[in-house]
């Protein structure tokens, strides 16, 4: 089986569904990201400031390319409500080839080289 290790899946977390679709919006827009699944009303539970907290959010799954996760951590870092939003990568070692020719297509490698509105 061949590794497909440029590929990448990415998780964050929104506080909200209009958040959630903003981001989304704006990475399939410009190219970061072939198709994002949003799940709402996930439950969180972690520590922030001292204190559990105990929060519903929406989860973003981010197909994307490897050499677009610097854009994307960027883009995060200057539109996401959070002052520490979450990313975690992970990355695609095995995918179908018409699905990955796919995301090739969609994810222009230039995109990452693009200035941030």
């Amino acid at each position: 089986m061949e590794t497909n290790s440029e590929y990448q899946l990415l998780l964050t977390t929104c506080p909200n569904m209009e958040v959630a679709q903003q981001l989304a919006k704006y990475l399939v827009t410009h190219h970061l990201a072939a198709c994002i699944n949003i799940v709402p009303n996930i439950s969180s539970i972690y520590e922030w400031e001292d204190k559990i907290i105990t929060d519903n959010e929406v989860l973003l799954f981010i197909k994307t390319r490897q050499d677009c996760y610097t854009t994307i951590q960027q883009t995060l870092l200057q539109q996401h409500p959070y002052q520490v939003p979450e990313l975690i990568a992970f990355s695609i070692e095995n995918g179908s080839p018409h699905y990955l020719s796919w995301l090739d297509q969609v994810v222009s490698k230039a995109s990452v080289k693009a200035t941030l509105t």
